[in-house]
């Protein structure tokens, strides 16, 4: 009797996956926005955010998802190779095009592991990429933007990376510098930020499905075009595909304990984002 127990486990956990992945898509999300992923190194798109790329992805959203990586993630010499990965890997997940990924180079934004980006540098970038006439604009118009969403790390950075938590300051800096002059206007973008949870959770895989879906349906959400929180909840195809968005194409990255992220990592199965306070 014991060992038909034990046999059933593993059918019981892929039957409550399979539930709370369909209860998931029941929820409010995202739909016919402009959304930008800004990242810190080609690979964090599928490491961290593959639920949710695929997700906003998918055509009957009507999304346009771009990519905007701050570095070609060079500390090992592999800039150039790591730059075609996440073209790559972003096509794979389901991005329209080659032209909607970006990386920059620039010598600010190095990939260390010691060093904090500055978030003015930062704001001024995106500034630059999606608010190009910021300064032209008088204080008695509305702010514009070319893009209705951001999404990035929170101030956690999931692992901790300093470059990841840089991305979280620096959004904030450039959404007070898209509003500075334009007091009682609604900010044009909208900011969303991954949830960073506890290593316990960081590594059950799929049995973090069901309790992130849980307390996401029992906590008091913002309802609109910009929902909040968003739960992307990925089923085995879609986890799959992001897996195989590591292992295809970021093949240069798959030393042994990225083997193990996304085999039991909860972040290539479920992502939960919350949209951040407006300035």
């Amino acid at each position: 009797m014991n060992w038909l127990l034990w046999a059933s486990l593993p059918l019981l956990a892929l039957s409550v996956w399979m539930y709370t992945t369909q209860l998931s898509k029941s929820l409010p999300t995202l739909k016919n926005k402009k959304i930008c992923l800004l990242i810190a190194h080609p690979d964090d798109e599928a490491m961290f955010f593959a639920p949710t790329v695929q997700a906003l992805a998918k055509p009957e959203m009507g999304n346009h998802i771009k990519i905007l990586c701050l570095s070609s993630g060079d500390a090992d010499g592999l800039g150039e190779t790591r730059k075609k990965e996440l073209v790559k890997s972003g096509t794979t997940l389901g991005l329209r095009s080659e032209e909607d990924v970006l990386v920059i180079e620039d010598t600010n934004f190095p990939d260390s592991m010691s060093v904090t980006w500055d978030p003015r540098l930062i704001s001024n970038l995106l500034t630059k990429a999606f608010a190009p006439r910021m300064a032209s604009l008088p204080n008695t118009s509305p702010p514009e933007a070319t893009i209705d969403v951001l999404i990035t790390f929170d101030a956690q950075g999931v692992s901790g990376h300093p470059n990841h938590r840089s991305l979280y300051h620096g959004a904030h800096a450039f959404l007070k510098a898209l509003m500075h002059r334009h007091a009682g206007w609604e900010c044009p973008v909208k900011l969303y930020t991954l949830t960073s949870v506890n290593i316990l959770r960081k590594y059950a895989s799929v049995l973090d499905s069901p309790a992130t879906v849980g307390s996401i349906l029992l906590q008091r959400k913002q309802t609109g075009s910009f929902p909040s929180p968003l739960l992307f909840a990925s089923g085995p195809s879609d986890v799959a595909t992001a897996q195989s968005a590591m292992t295809k194409a970021h093949a240069s990255q798959m030393v042994w304990f990225r083997w193990g992220w996304i085999t039991i990592g909860r972040y290539m199965v479920v992502n939960d984002l919350r949209r951040e306070k407006e300035p």
